[in-house]
């Protein structure tokens, strides 16, 4: 019987965070990877603030966050996410591990 009530408890646990994030998918603040079942914090790379990218983007310091910003407000919006490879210190392999958590905003689409 202990064997059921702890399935009962994940299984009640699993629905709860399936609604969070159906809850949450109208802001893409966070959303839930469902391989893992945890919530991944997103980044709108065209209206963040650097301190965000720095805290939330692994790879991405307070020096490679503040030339993202610069790049933006000297160049305009992003367009595409690939477009952080023309920043100093952001290559290929720091956007393949971050990619999952970067969103443009609706004002660039």
């Amino acid at each position: 019987m202990k064997h059921v009530n702890t399935l009962s408890i994940r299984f009640i646990f699993a629905c709860l965070l399936g609604f969070a994030a159906i809850a949450q998918a109208e802001t893409p603040e966070q959303v839930l990877n469902e391989t893992h079942d945890e919530l991944i914090v997103m980044v709108n790379i065209n209206l963040d603030d650097a301190e965000k990218m720095a805290t939330v983007l692994q790879g991405i310091g307070p020096a490679r966050a503040d030339a993202i910003v610069a790049y933006r407000e000297e160049h305009g919006p992003f367009l595409t996410v690939d477009e952080l490879l023309n920043i100093r210190g952001i290559g290929e392999r720091t956007l393949a591990n971050i990619r999952h958590q970067l969103h443009l905003g609706e004002e660039v689409l």
